[in-house]
């Protein structure tokens, strides 16, 4: 109350903070990287000297196909088309399924990961982007220490997306903050899983170790790296049909290996399309599911752009034409 009686105005509220850093965060992300980033990388090796032990099999090749295709699903269907950028609208029991196995990627709690994403679109290729290969300098150094920090490094630190900024959203589902806590066990099971069943399969111990060698750590270690590549190398290197502001590109050539995601262009340019080919004859297995999901009346509201938008938004020169 001011001395001629009236009220003071209220204090003006600080802005809140679209990232946090300190000690105890930059802890939790060394520990991160150890466990799902470097782990994976031993495990890799060693399973390469099991075989010493026991050659692989085709067990062990189903388990790595079958994880990789779920948890790569998890990862580009949940993490990514629905819940980071809302391009369909799926039943709940599909929403908890989805958050799961994108878990069990090991590649981050499934509201932190969004939160991640959608800082790099709003920052993409510019100051605040947290893996852009574009920020390390010019020539043929800064490109290299570029691909390493967008590729890998940047995961041993760095500053964290406040959630409450960016994913209110998720933060009000029950559904989706229940399944984040349990973040750790998903991605135990996500590598004790496959070593049940390959014990099981084989009737051994040695059956049991190939199982969580290649249906867990390998298959983390080669998802993780297709993943990674696109913030790396398709930042970079590529074809760019569609007007963007950053230096997204097309990798097609790895279309079903990155179950979709390497027409990293066409997402950037229309981040609100369920499909990331946008053209029939582009390979996305990811929105395959989709749609299959729909025809099964489990999926809604599938959203993409309008031919309309797709022509105003194509690139005029020879690069993108042949795109």
């Amino acid at each position: 109350m001011s001395a001629t009686g009236v009220p003071d105005a209220p204090a003006p509220r600080a802005p809140r903070r679209t990232t946090i850093s300190n000690p105890y965060l930059h802890r939790l992300q060394r520990r991160h990287f150890l466990l799902f980033d470097i782990a994976p990388i031993i495990g890799t090796v060693a399973a390469v000297g099991f075989l010493f032990v026991q050659p692989i099999g085709i067990v062990d090749v189903v388990l790595f196909v079958t994880m990789y295709l779920l948890t790569g699903l998890g990862i580009t269907v949940g993490y990514h088309r629905l819940f980071t950028h809302r391009t369909f609208t799926a039943h709940p029991s599909v929403t908890t399924v989805l958050a799961v196995l994108g878990s069990m990627a090991g590649q981050g709690p499934v509201i932190s990961w969004v939160a991640l994403h959608r800082r790099h679109h709003e920052c993409s290729d510019s100051d605040g982007d947290p893996h852009s290969p574009n920020l390390s300098g010019d020539g043929i150094r800064g490109a290299l220490t570029g691909l390493a920090h967008s590729h890998f490094l940047w995961m041993r630190r760095h500053d964290y997306p406040n959630i409450v900024h960016y994913a209110p959203d998720l933060l009000k589902n029950r559904r989706l903050t229940r399944v984040a806590r349990l973040y750790y066990w998903w991605v135990a099971l996500g590598l004790l899983g496959p070593a049940v069943v390959a014990g099981l399969m084989y009737q051994s111990w040695t059956g049991a170790i190939a199982g969580l060698l290649w249906g867990g750590l390998v298959r983390m270690f080669v998802l993780e790296h297709v993943v990674w590549a696109i913030n790396s190398f398709l930042h970079m290197f590529g074809t760019k049909p569609y007007r963007s502001r950053e230096n997204s590109r097309n990798g097609g050539i790895f279309a079903v290996l990155t179950l979709g995601e390497s027409w990293h262009n066409n997402h950037h340019a229309f981040p609100e399309s369920a499909s990331f080919g946008l053209d029939w004859y582009r390979l996305d297995p990811g929105y395959w599911v989709i749609a299959a999901l729909a025809a099964c009346g489990l999926v809604t509201d599938v959203r993409r752009p309008t031919p309309e938008r797709m022509s105003a938004k194509r690139m005029s020169n020879r690069q993108g034409e042949s795109a």
